[in-house]
């Protein structure tokens, strides 16, 4: 009920600036629009036609739109900085944090984006060159510039009548960060430890000088997993020299994981780079095809394996229909223990759990798994089969090797690819049911060749 009187409150509101809108009537847009909440800026422009969005454009001041810009994708971003002009636009980057300036100008041609930077403010612009120097994904390319230093000499009466004037400009002033006169990080204040300070207290005598920090270099998800381990708010970041370069505050760090989340997924499906809806057919069919050509040549083994043990088809033509069985079975088995393996590189698990600790976990469940399989599989084949008890103890005991095998290679390999320094999600659900198939029908070939005598 909260939803529908929610979106209808929406709908309201998208009617009534849609009329502004239409009349031109500047006044009454603006008292209605500014009143909502960013995030509801960016849907309702989402919303309107693409005239109509230009209208927006000419009705609100360049600091006015930069929130609103900043919530856009980069897809949109793109779409609506074609159509500000040269003045309006650096008008905007202007007044927009240096992180997403920087972020939006690496996506664009380099000769423009250096015209941009070059009509910017110049301290402005200072903020986002430093930031755009700093290899993609590490601490420094998402870091942000906006922050509250502070001085150990400062008493809290006169760091509280400077947030007054530097706050509405910073990131976050949750967090306070403390340097020495080498701009090395010195401490942390955090804002309730400064409004119950007295007046006189000096910041040296409020600051907490246990501060966890990370380098510039460092990995993004690395530092998306320190938040969120500590439940921190930001994170400061500094230089090898331990100079306070910048922040990362938990924003940052949500759109860092839905990142990380989507590309791991990607990986995971053997879809790199082709999961995003907006890419065309075409597109999205050059990406995906890579993946399929090779998994292609892996089902070639697969069918090579059927040929070699042929004479033990033909003898027995009936243990042809229990291969999409085994097959499936081992194939969803490795599925399922490659999630928990790449679960646990990704939160860090392996590292407090220790990896064999996993992967003998990973084996029992398999053994477990296959046990239960094979009684239930061997029950079924013995009643629909008259009885034939080699036929059920074949298949079933094939099931039960299967899926303790699948479960330990599911666990095993996007740990050893991790060893090699590459993302665990490369061993991609497609890749471990590829290989689960190959081993299966090896292990139920052979079990079935050993015991064909007794099977004719």
């Amino acid at each position: 009920m909260d939803k529908l009187k929610t979106d209808r409150k929406r709908n309201e509101y998208k009617n009534e600036i849609v009329k502004h809108l239409v009349s031109r009537n500047l006044k009454a847009f603006r008292e209605t629009f500014l009143e909502l909440h960013p995030t509801d800026q960016v849907e309702l422009f989402h919303e309107i036609e693409r005239p109509l969005q230009k209208q927006v454009l000419l009705f609100l001041s360049p600091a006015e739109f930069a929130d609103l810009f900043e919530g856009l994708d980069l897809e949109d971003q793109l779409i609506v900085f074609e159509g500000l002009s040269y003045q309006y636009a650096v008008s905007m980057f202007n007044t927009m944090s240096a992180d997403d300036v920087a972020d939006f100008l690496a996506e664009i041609n380099t000769e423009r984006a250096d015209d941009i930077l070059s009509s910017m403010d110049l301290e402005e612009a200072k903020r986002v060159e430093e930031l755009m120097a700093y290899a993609p994904k590490t601490a420094g390319a998402i870091m942000t510039k906006e922050f509250v230093r502070l001085s150990v000499e400062s008493s809290a009466k006169e760091v509280i009548a400077e947030l007054r004037e530097s706050a509405p400009d910073a990131e976050t002033i949750y967090y306070l960060y403390v340097v020495d006169q080498q701009q090395k990080l010195a401490g942390v204040v955090s804002l309730r430890d400064l409004i119950i300070a007295t007046p006189e207290m000096t910041v040296e005598d409020i600051m907490s000088t246990q501060v966890v920090s990370v380098s510039e270099n460092e990995d993004q998800e690395d530092v998306a997993r320190l938040i969120k381990e500590y439940d921190f708010l930001a994170v400061p970041v500094v230089t090898p020299e331990k100079r306070l370069v910048g922040i990362i505050t938990v924003d940052d760090v949500i759109d860092v994981l839905e990142e990380e989340t989507t590309e791991d997924f990607d990986e995971f499906a053997a879809t790199r780079g082709a999961t995003d809806l907006s890419l065309t057919a075409v597109t999205a069919a050059r990406k995906r095809a890579p993946w399929l050509i090779l998994l292609m040549f892996f089902g070639l083994i697969t069918a090579n394996i059927i040929g070699q043990f042929e004479s033990t088809l033909e003898q027995v033509v009936l243990l042809a229909a229990f291969m999409p069985l085994i097959m499936g079975t081992a194939g969803n088995t490795g599925t399922q223990s490659l999630a928990v393996a790449v679960r646990g590189i990704a939160t860090g698990s392996f590292d407090r759990g220790g990896v064999w600790k996993t992967v003998k976990r990973e084996l029992g469940t398999g053994i477990i798994l296959g046990l239960v399989c094979m009684v239930v599989l061997m029950g079924i084949i013995y009643v629909f089969y008259n009885g034939d008890f080699i036929l059920a103890f074949t298949v079933g005991f094939s099931l039960f090797a299967a899926l303790s095998v699948a479960a330990v290679i599911g666990a095993t390999v996007p740990v050893a690819i991790n060893k090699l320094k590459i993302d665990p999600a490369v061993a991609s659900g497609p890749f471990i049911t590829t290989l689960n198939d190959i081993i299966s029908l090896m292990i139920y070939f052979t079990i079935a060749t050993t015991l064909l005598d007794q099977l004719l």
